[in-house]
C-alpha cells in the first residue's frame, strides 16, 4: 500500500511539474526577467566591493554571489503565489478540485517547477559572475546551487499557502514585502552581518536565512566543514520541512 501511494504521489507530482513547466517555457521572457536584479548587483554593486575589508573569508566575489544566490530564491519564491491568486480567479483551481491528484502533488509539482527555473537562474548568474572575476571551487557552486533550490522549496510553499488564505493581491503584496525586506536586510546577502553593529549581529541570528547565506559562503572558499556549513544544512532543512507541511495542509483544507 505504502509503496502504491508514493508511486502515485510521484506520478501526480510528475504531471503537475511538466503542466507549470511548459507555462514556463512558452514565457520565456518571464524565466529570464527574474534574473534582472541580481545581475544589476553583480554588474554595478560587485565592483565596489573589490579590495574591501569585508570582515569574511574569500574576496567580493565570495562573499556577493552566494548572497545573490539566495536573493534569487529569497525575492523570487516569495512572490510565488501570484500564480494561484491569478488561478484563484480564473477558476483554475476550481476545476483541480474535482480531480484525483493529491494535494501534495499540487504543491510539491508547482517548487519542483520553481526550484527548477530558480536554480537555472542561479547557473546563468554564477557565469556571469565567473567572467567579473569569481572564483570558487566546483563544489561549492553546486552546493549552492542545492541551496537556492531549498530555500525555492521552503519559501514557494509558504507563498502558495498565503495566497490560498488571502483574497486580492492587494493583500498578498505588501504582506510579502514586509516579510522579504527585514529577512534581506538581517541575514546579511549583500554583506556579512559581521560588519554589523554587535546588537544587529545578535538579531541577525534570529533570521534563519543568516545561516543559509553563511553556508553557501563558506562553500564558495572550500570550508566544507565548517560550522556554517552544519548550521546552514540543518536550518534550511528544517525550514523545508516545516513549509511544505505547512504548505499541503493549507491547500488540502482550502480544496485547492
Amino acid at each position: 500500500m505504502a509503496t502504491a501511494a508514493l508511486s502515485t504521489l510521484c506520478s501526480d507530482t510528475a504531471l503537475i511539474f511538466s503542466r507549470y513547466a511548459r507555462q514556463t517555457l512558452r514565457s520565456r521572457f518571464q524565466m529570464l526577467f527574474g534574473i534582472l536584479m541580481p545581475l544589476l548587483y553583480l554588474l554595478f554593486f560587485g565592483p565596489l566591493l573589490t579590495d574591501l575589508p569585508l570582515g569574511s573569508k574569500g574576496d567580493s566575489w565570495q562573499v556577493l554571489v552566494p548572497g545573490l544566490l539566495l536573493q534569487l530564491g529569497l525575492f523570487g519564491a516569495s512572490f510565488a503565489g501570484f500564480a494561484v491568486l491569478i488561478e484563484k480567479q480564473s477558476g483554475v483551481l476550481e476545476r483541480m478540485r474535482v480531480t484525483p491528484v493529491s494535494r501534495l502533488a499540487l504543491l510539491l509539482g508547482r517548487v519542483l517547477r520553481d526550484a527548477a527555473v530558480f536554480v537555472f537562474q542561479a547557473v546563468l548568474l554564477v557565469l556571469a559572475a565567473l567572467v567579473m572575476g569569481l572564483r570558487a571551487p566546483v563544489g561549492g557552486v553546486l552546493i549552492g546551487l542545492a541551496f537556492v533550490a531549498l530555500l525555492t522549496v521552503s519559501l514557494a510553499s509558504l507563498s502558495y499557502a498565503l495566497a490560498l488564505k488571502v483574497n486580492t493581491p492587494q493583500e498578498f503584496g505588501p504582506t510579502i514585502n514586509a516579510l522579504t525586506m527585514p529577512a534581506m536586510l538581517l541575514s546579511g546577502l549583500m554583506l556579512p552581518m559581521t560588519l554589523a553593529p554587535g546588537w544587529l549581529d545578535v538579531l541577525s541570528h534570529l533570521i534563519p536565512f543568516r545561516y543559509l547565506v553563511d553556508a553557501v559562503r563558506a562553500a564558495f572558499v572550500g570550508d566544507f566543514a565548517s560550522t556554517h556549513m552544519l548550521y546552514g544544512t540543518l536550518v534550511g532543512a528544517a525550514l523545508s520541512v516545516i513549509a511544505v507541511t505547512i504548505g499541503t495542509r493549507v491547500f488540502t483544507s482550502a480544496g485547492a
